[in-house]
């Protein structure tokens, strides 16, 4: 089974919906006891739930993220994934900073499907209209789409 975690800031917007976004692909595919995919956040508060925005941005895409509640990185073993994918730079550098043993395995979301990209980061919605936010989705998607094909 291949773990993938996402991590962003607080994890109520950007990384649960790649979470969901991909989880909902692996259920389509019929492959769900192939992966574990999971999110948490650097500074997530844990219980929060995903902005509604996010909620909104999401359902585009066929993805119910209604019953997510936000985790820290302290909730879960970071070293125990195999992939550890975080949607900016600077939360690579944090991690990295936090948990110098799980180096090996973190990239940001488009620095590892595409390896030559310049600019690296999903930037954060939180805070902004619902159009930002589903711009956000949109590029999320993209991206892992992306992810998917390289499994």
């Amino acid at each position: 089974m291949k773990k993938i975690i996402f991590i962003c800031t607080g994890n109520v917007c950007r990384s649960p919906m790649a979470e969901h976004y991909m989880q909902e692909k692996v259920t389509k595919m019929n492959k769900q006891n192939d992966y574990l995919i999971d999110s948490c956040g650097i500074y997530g508060e844990v219980g929060q739930k995903a902005t509604n925005n996010a909620i909104i941005a999401i359902k585009d895409y066929g993805v119910n993220m209604e019953s997510h509640r936000a985790k820290s990185i302290y909730d879960v073993k970071l070293e125990d994934y195999d992939l550890i994918i975080t949607l900016t730079e600077a939360h690579k550098k944090n991690l990295v900073a936090l948990f110098p043993n799980i180096e090996d395995k973190v990239y940001t979301l488009k620095e590892y499907v595409s390896p030559n990209i310049e600019y690296k980061d999903i930037d954060d919605p939180w805070g902004y209209s619902l159009e930002v936010y589903k711009s956000c989705a949109k590029e999320i998607v993209k991206y892992v789409d992306k992810l998917m094909e390289k499994f």
